[in-house]
């Protein structure tokens, strides 16, 4: 069934010339003349929400960009304003304080013009259009602030005016590792760094060492809230409020994350301000010091915020031309993080997706070549511990000497509360997070990512005109924020035969004498090196195996010379190895085969577990019954299937059973999950397991049968006792639903058009169509992409719920039913297949 539907929309694409024959003519519509564009500009929106932008000149180009992305997009580029800004606290109150201190304690302070010339030689000239372009906007629609999209009303507000320094805000950015690092110095002050090591998978076995977790630090102090204003300002935004009317009853909004709390438990502390910290629990064993929302939402944002890339040579391709796929990981939301766009000026031509808030293209092609992302696991930041001046707190010992730190003070508004002034610290290495009075120490961020560069993805403006692969290798060289996998395929010319390419990019600090895992003394003995250059992180150029994989996982060559720059923690490899499986099997690839690659649900975990049950049975009649569906079963987590509910359950309770009798009880507030593939190792060689007892293998299936037994009982619980009900996609099992942030301040009414779903899913975090372990999936790929460099106008795209974050634009969800069978939309490239799928044609002047 899925083979056929792939099928029908490859025959679909064919006929792409008939599109819009049986369509009635695009509207047309020519804007007044406004302030600020040279020439007139023409935008051609496709049926499908994109918006393909025709301009003479570059200004023009990308302030006609940020027009209509702003125009599709109005509240989400306002609430980006605001957090980049500092001044949430002043639209909704005093519970968002600590995160404008945040945001303004971590903002890029750097010379503006330098900053923006570092993406792109006309780097302010483009990034002011884009700016001219939101603010144009802006002025028009606060002529009419009745046309305002819902949430303004909701939230009596109205939108304001940008800056360039808006854009280049780190406040969203895919950053370092720092709340592990003190996760981890918590975790070796209470098991030592052996048992750590023993628990977590540091580095894949290619590396031949341990990392250093030695702690230089006092273990006892770090169980404060250190981390609190780093935190906030990373956290979602949290609308707190009363709900409208809803049918016949009015009732109080369930409020976000406590944000109340006593003090610390060692130390008398404050974030550079006298405000309650976040929730936290103390140092403790049983249930007390349970990770809290805060801590949830972190764990999970990292876990499956992941992406998976693959590029494959002429050789392995029906067409014989360079083919390339992409699909980034992320949260998912309405509206979508990414959007869609074509931009095509002289010297421009370039189509593909990227954050609305941004100019450019970051995943996508021009006419010469595509490219596409992954994470690449960088350790870019650390935390550095301070002895000061008990006679002075604004003063740190460094290097034997009392060094003053960088005070500033900045005025806060707060809606409902008087204006707040807080005081923003710096050290030599960077801003001050925390301050324990009573023991004298205070604690800085060390961030590659406040140096200049290092907005997230606008070195792609310098990629979207690369013709060659070394133009687009030496563009990488300007891209730092975040760690990235970026691959390349070019299309084949007459004295080019069409290279593929990877390289890792990201600013990668140089540490010589510490693993930067733990927290270290900022005395001056642990400082970083300077950068790796980024051309000289892992790269492959046209590899003989014909194609490149990158799916989070280590790709570091074994006798790769800079170990000293790498991080030392990845993601499973299990997505990385079915790609390559599928890519190894023999048969050249087309889109067809990509399409159903990204749509992947088969789990090399359930293919490894699953015959461990081979030789084992049940006295429980309904777990010897879940052990025949899984005997019988393909490994493919599909929707319809009852044996992916048992595994997945089964799967679930084994790694909760494993930490349970492996973490120690004292770490398990700050270690509540082990990684997938320690737990996969163990299984397989029950010799390895931590206190396993007696004989390994009988200990193993003993496991093995007990989780499933509470599988079973989970099930049934939750599903019912019709074991044939058990299919896995469905409303009370594997499923999304994505709920609007404003949805519990609307009526009934409202909710159920801004709200999508449930629908059913299938996967789960382990599979290439990665739908994240939770029952809801809010993680996975919204957008994709596939690309054949033979012909342009064969590119497939999607992105979910849709286009517009508007909901009363048809383009608010109607790519939400297309993604949900993991179908695509046909992305042309070429003006006379745009037009004949046109919607609309708008002239702005």
């Amino acid at each position: 069934m899925l083979a056929l539907r792939y099928l029908t929309v490859c025959l679909f694409l064919l006929s792409g010339p008939l599109f819009g024959q049986s369509r009635s003519a695009a509207k047309r519509a020519v804007l007044p003349p406004r302030k600020g564009l040279q020439q007139p500009v023409e935008v051609i929106r496709d049926r499908w929400g994109v918006n393909h932008i025709y301009a003479k000149n570059e200004h023009d180009l990308f302030y006609a960009q940020g027009y209509s992305a702003a125009k599709d997009r109005l509240f989400q580029f306002e609430m980006w304003r605001r957090q980049a800004t500092g001044t949430v606290a002043e639209l909704l109150g005093p519970q968002e304080l600590k995160r404008d201190i945040g945001t303004r304690l971590f903002r890029f302070r750097g010379d503006i013009n330098q900053e923006l010339l570092h993406y792109h030689p006309h780097g302010p000239q483009i990034v002011g259009a884009f700016v001219e372009g939101i603010n144009a906007y802006v002025a028009d629609i606060l002529k009419t602030p009745e046309k305002l999209p819902f949430e303004f009303q909701v939230l009596n507000m109205k939108p304001g005016f940008w800056t360039p320094d808006v854009v280049v805000s780190r406040h969203q950015g895919l950053l370092g590792n720092v709340r592990d690092e003190l996760k981890y110095g918590r975790l070796v002050s209470l098991i030592g760094a052996d048992k750590l090591r023993e628990l977590n998978w540091f580095h894949p076995a290619s590396n031949p060492t341990q990392p250093d977790l030695t702690l230089h630090v006092n273990g006892d102090e770090l169980f404060q809230p250190i981390l609190e204003l780093y935190e906030a300002f990373r956290l979602p935004l949290k609308y707190q409020g009363r709900l409208a009317k809803a049918d016949e009853d009015e009732a109080a909004l369930t409020p976000g994350p406590s944000r109340d709390g006593g003090p610390p438990k060692t130390g008398e502390g404050s974030s550079t301000a006298d405000f309650a910290p976040l929730s936290r629990s103390g140092r403790g064993a049983g249930g007390e010091g349970n990770a809290n929302e805060i801590d949830r939402w972190f764990e999970t944002e990292k876990q499956y915020t992941g992406s998976n890339n693959w590029v494959i040579s002429g050789d392995k391709s029906v067409s014989g031309y360079p083919m390339l796929a992409n699909d980034p990981h992320r949260s998912q939301s309405t509206p979508s993080l990414r959007y869609w766009a074509h931009l095509s000026a002289p010297g421009w031509n370039v189509i593909g997706a990227g954050e609305p808030t941004l100019p450019g293209i970051s995943i996508g092609h021009n006419d010469y070549g595509a490219w596409g992302l992954t994470i690449f696991e960088t350790d870019n930041e650390d935390l550095y511990v301070y002895d000061t001046n008990p006679a002075n707190p604004n003063q740190y010992r460094y290097k034997g000497q009392w060094v003053s730190m960088r005070v500033l003070t900045e005025t806060i508004p707060v809606k409902g509360a008087q204006a707040t002034t807080a005081t923003l610290k710096y050290t030599r290495h960077g801003p001050v997070v925390y301050e324990d009075t009573k023991n004298h120490r205070a604690y800085a961020i060390r961030a590659a990512w406040l140096e200049r560069g290092c907005a997230p993805y606008l070195a792609s403006l310098r990629m979207s005109q690369a013709r060659s692969w070394a133009e687009f290798r030496q563009a990488c060289s300007y891209s730092r924020i975040p760690g990235e996998n970026m691959i390349w395929a070019e299309r084949p010319t007459a004295t080019n035969p069409g290279t593929i390419g990877w390289q890792a990019v990201g600013l990668s600090p140089i540490r010589k004498n510490f693993s930067g895992l733990v927290p270290v003394p900022g005395d001056g003995r642990y400082e970083w090196g300077g950068y790796l250059p980024i051309q000289q992180l892992p790269n492959k150029l046209n590899p003989t195996e014909g194609y490149v994989v990158t799916a989070n996982n280590n790709l570091t060559p074994v006798n790769f010379p800079h170990r000293d720059a790498i991080g030392w923690t990845w993601a499973s490899p299990n997505r990385a190895d079915r790609i390559e499986e599928v890519l190894n099997d023999g048969k050249r690839k087309n889109l067809v085969d990509f399409m159903a690659l990204q749509a992947d649900y088969l789990s090399l975990t359930a293919r490894t577990l699953v015959p461990l049950l081979q030789n084992l049975s049940s006295p429980e009649g309904r777990t010897e019954q879940a052990i025949g569906y899984l005997r019988k079963w393909d490994f493919r987590l599909d929707p319809s299937s009852v044996a992916a509910s048992i595994y997945v359950a089964w799967e679930g309770q084994l790694k909760k059973a494993i930490a349970q009798r492996t973490i120690p009880e004292k770490a398990r507030p700050y270690l509540t999950t082990l990684p997938t593939k320690r737990v996969i190792d163990w299984l397989v060689t029950p010799g390895l397991m931590p206190g396993a007892s007696g004989d390994p293998v009988a200990y193993r299936d003993s496991l093995l049968l007990t989780c499933l037994d509470k599988a079973v009982a989970e099930l049934t619980d939750r599903l019912g006792s019709d074991t044939d009900e058990w299919q896995y996609g469905q409303r009370n099992n594997k499923h999304i639903t994505i709920t609007h942030p404003l949805s519990d301040m609307v009526d009934k009414a409202m909710r159920e058009k801004i709200n999508l779903g449930p629908v059913a899913r299938g996967g789960y975090g382990e599979t290439v169509n990665a739908t994240g372990n939770d029952l809801n999936q809010t993680h996975g790929a919204t957008f994709r992409i596939l690309v054949d460099t033979e012909d342009w106008d064969k590119t497939l795209g999607i992105n979910s719920p849709g286009q517009s974050g508007d909901p009363a634009s048809p383009h608010y969800r109607d790519l939400f039913p297309i993604w949900a069978e993991n179908g695509y939309f046909p992305v042309f490239f070429s003006k006379d297949k745009i037009k004949s799928v046109a919607e609309q044609t708008t002239v702005l002047k």
